[in-house]
C-alpha cells in the first residue's frame, strides 16, 4: 500500500501468459455489451394506435383512394409498420470462450506491465484520502480496475468516490472491464490462478512463468 517493494511472486502462465485471442475477445465483449442493453424500445402497431375505428370516407364516389382506417401506417398519426418492440439482446456465449477472453485480456495487460499486486489493503477506516494516497504511492494513473474481496468493506468504501477506479469482486472479473482500464490491481488473496480464473488465492511458490513485482 505504501508503494515499497514487498517481494516477488510468479503469475500463472495459463492466465497471464497466453497469446491473446482477439477474435474471441471481440465476440465476448460484444455479447457482454449487448446484454447490457435494456431492449425497452417500443412502437405501436396499427392495432394499438388510438382511434381509426370508423372508415374515413365511403368506398366509392369521392375520387379519393380507398381507406378503411386512419390508423394505417401510411397515414400521419397511424401505427408503425415493422417497428421495434421490447426484446432481449442477450447472446449465449460458451463458458470456455468467456474464460479464454478473460485470460486473453489479463495476458494483454500483463504483457504491457499493467498488472499490479499488493499484499493487502489495510484501511483501518473508510477514507477516500487514504485511497488516493495509495494510488499515488503505487504510481497508478488512468483508469484502475481494483479486484477486492466483497467482505473488505473499508476498501470498497475508500475507493467508492473515485471516478477513475472501478472496484469489483473476484467473481465479477470480466474481459470488458479489464480492457477498458489502464491498470488491473489484485491482492494476493484475489489473484486468479488456473484455467478458470475464479479469483482463488495464488500460492507464492506456484509454477509459472511471468514474473511480477509485488508491492505493499
Amino acid at each position: 500500500m505504501t508503494g515499497s517493494n514487498g517481494g516477488s511472486l510468479q503469475l500463472d502462465e495459463s492466465v497471464f501468459g497466453i497469446t491473446p485471442n482477439t477474435a474471441v475477445l471481440h465476440q465476448v465483449v460484444t455479447a457482454q455489451l449487448a446484454a447490457r442493453r435494456s431492449g425497452a424500445q417500443s412502437t405501436k402497431t396499427r392495432a394499438e394506435a388510438r382511434g381509426g375505428g370508423a372508415k374515413p370516407w365511403r368506398q366509392k364516389g369521392t375520387g379519393r383512394a380507398r381507406h378503411g382506417s386512419s390508423r394505417s401506417p401510411i397515414w400521419r398519426g397511424g401505427g408503425v409498420a415493422l417497428g421495434p418492440k421490447p426484446r432481449s439482446y442477450a447472446q449465449k456465449t460458451p463458458k470456455k470462450m468467456i474464460r479464454l477472453a478473460l485470460n486473453s485480456a489479463l495476458s494483454d495487460r500483463a504483457s504491457e506491465g499493467r498488472v499490479a499486486v499488493v499484499d493487502a489493503w489495510n484501511f483501518e477506516v473508510p477514507r477516500t484520502r487514504d485511497a488516493v494516497a495509495a494510488l499515488e504511492a503505487l504510481n497508478l494513473e488512468g483508469r484502475v480496475l481494483l479486484v477486492a474481496d466483497r467482505g473488505d468493506v473499508n476498501t470498497w468504501k475508500s475507493f467508492a468516490n473515485l471516478g477513475n477506479v472501478h472496484v469489483i469482486s473476484p467473481g465479477e472479473l470480466n474481459a470488458y472491464d479489464v480492457l477498458v482500464c489502464d491498470w488491473v490491481v489484485f491482492t494476493q488473496a484475489t489473484l486468479p490462478v488456473g484455467s478458470a480464473s475464479t479469483g482463488s488465492p495464488a500460492p507464492v511458490d506456484s509454477e509459472p512463468a511471468t514474473d511480477e513485482e509485488e508491492e505493499e
